[in-house]
């Protein structure tokens, strides 16, 4: 059985408990290793075979997976932060679909959450934002055009922005021609809970300036929006006292 693992963002107790388990008692283990923190290799078992999948191509992982099965093992495929984001799972699954061979996924906390733990932030503030958008700048990978950041910056919500620390100055231009004011919040989190973590609170004009300061090249994530660092937040109508639920009765 093959098992796709999100690894968590970072820090190793991050992981979650099913997939703490997956390792323990896997046979195999493939890891993004210019990502996942080597630390959760600790949770295999002895004589568990491990791959560093950032020395291979889509082929060669492959080819363990169906080999490691093809011999009853048990295999996780250790992914950075959340698969499903930017993880380049699907195209492996469909070469397990054409090989008839099962296999299932177990989700992971992916950097923009390790990022607002780390900033004790709320990304869907009311009257601020109650949407996040998760998105990227376009460099290798294209982008649709009406995914481009100055068309998703129209909405004024909360954004994440991964894979795009190299490509400040232009994100900048992107969000301040889609609406964003230069002087919006936001913040360049690199490696978001990792021991050598860095949060950078900057502005939407100061992004490569900030990274320049801070050394920061890769790894990151920036955040944008209202909702960081404001201190005017309107209350939720969750807990207010002339609210009702189907577990508490309005008591104003």
């Amino acid at each position: 059985m093959i098992h796709f693992v999100g690894a968590g963002c970072g820090a190793v107790d991050l992981i979650t408990v099913r997939g703490m388990n997956l390792l323990k008692k896997a046979d195999v283990v493939i890891y993004a290793g210019s990502l996942v923190n080597p630390e959760l290799l600790e949770y295999t078992k002895p004589g568990c075979k491990v791959f560093n999948s950032a020395e291979m191509v889509l082929d060669e992982i492959v080819q363990e997976m169906l080999s490691a099965d093809d011999k009853g093992l048990e295999v996780v495929r250790l992914h950075t932060g959340e698969p499903s984001l930017y993880g380049a799972v699907k195209e492996q699954m469909e070469e397990l679909d054409k090989a008839g061979v099962s296999y299932d996924s177990c989700p992971g906390v992916s950097a923009c959450f390790g990022a607002a733990s780390s900033l004790n932030l709320e990304y869907t503030l009311p009257e601020v934002s109650q949407t996040l958008i998760i998105t990227r700048m376009e460099g290798k990978t294209s982008v649709p055009d009406s995914e481009k950041i100055k068309s998703l910056a129209s909405h004024g919500a909360s954004m994440a922005i991964y894979l795009s620390t190299g490509l400040l100055d232009k994100l900048s231009e992107e969000l301040i021609a889609g609406g964003y004011s230069p002087d919006t919040s936001a913040a360049i989190v690199y490696k978001a809970t990792w021991p050598d973590e860095k949060v950078c609170p900057c502005t939407v004009s100061t992004l490569s300036k900030t990274a320049e300061e801070n050394n920061i090249k890769k790894t990151a994530v920036v955040l944008v929006g209202e909702v960081i660092g404001t201190s005017d937040v309107v209350r939720s109508r969750l807990y207010s006292e002339d609210f009702s639920t189907e577990f508490r009765k309005a008591t104003k």
